[in-house]
């Protein structure tokens, strides 16, 4: 919040399809290993194919639960307990 650059940064990859009006979202798909923070999966459809986004998002967190042995908050979890 102190540094108005480093918000600009992080949103940076958003911008594209906020202005053109697109669906899009970003779902969990592992842990960085250098820090162990979430890394994101951004997906984007045509305006007005929110449920595309969904599709794949959802198909996509059920392939990586089933590598993973269950959710990706399971593992957040068991990091923050070590």
């Amino acid at each position: 919040m102190d540094d108005p650059l480093a918000m600009y940064k992080a949103d940076l990859c958003t911008i594209p399809s906020n202005m053109a009006g697109n669906a899009a979202g970003s779902f969990p798909c592992g842990l960085a290993p250098e820090d162990g923070l979430p890394v994101g999966f951004q997906v984007m459809a045509p305006v007005l194919a929110d449920d595309r986004v969904y599709r794949v998002g959802a198909a996509l967190e059920r392939e990586l639960a089933s590598s993973w042995g269950g959710p990706l908050t399971g593992q957040l979890i068991g990091r923050a307990l070590r």
